[in-house]
C-alpha cells in the first residue's frame, strides 16, 4: 500500500497561517481531528469563489451542486458536466480528476466491481 500524504494549509481570521502535514497511516478519523482542532481555533473553511475556469473546478462544481451528500460515479459526473457546460469531455479526464480529489481527501473512493464509487467527505460539527 502506498504511503498516504495529506497537506492542509489554513489561515485564521487574524491572518495567521497554518501548514499541517499528515504522512503515513492517515485515516479519516485523524483528518476529522484536524478539522475539530480548526474549529476550536475558530479557523473556518475557505469559502471557494465560483471561479470555474478550469476543468478541475468545473468538475468540482458539478460534484458540489448535484452530489453534495450522495454517491456518484465518473459516468454520473460526465453526464452532468456535458449538460451543465454544453461541452464534451472524455471520461478518462473525469476519472483522473476524481482520483486526484480522492488522494487530496476531498472525496472518498471505494471499488464496486469494475467501477469506483465516490462520495464527498463532509465534516460534521458537533452540536453543543
Amino acid at each position: 500500500m502506498a504511503k498516504k500524504r495529506i497537506r492542509i494549509d489554513m489561515e485564521d481570521t487574524d491572518g495567521a497561517r497554518y501548514d499541517i502535514k499528515l504522512e503515513g497511516n492517515v485515516t479519516r478519523e485523524k483528518v476529522l481531528k484536524i478539522f475539530e482542532m480548526m474549529d476550536l481555533m475558530n479557523i473556518e473553511e475557505e469559502q471557494e469563489t465560483t471561479n470555474i475556469d478550469s476543468v478541475g473546478s468545473k468538475i468540482w462544481y458539478i460534484i458540489d451542486k448535484f452530489f453534495p451528500m450522495g454517491k456518484f460515479t465518473s459516468t454520473n459526473i460526465l453526464e452532468k458536466y456535458e449538460d451543465e457546460f454544453n461541452e464534451p469531455i472524455k471520461l478518462s479526464i473525469i476519472s483522473t480528476y476524481l482520483s486526484r480529489f480522492s488522494s487530496k481527501g476531498r472525496v472518498d473512493r471505494t471499488r464496486n466491481g469494475r467501477e469506483w464509487i465516490y462520495q464527498t467527505i463532509k465534516i460534521t460539527q458537533k452540536q453543543q
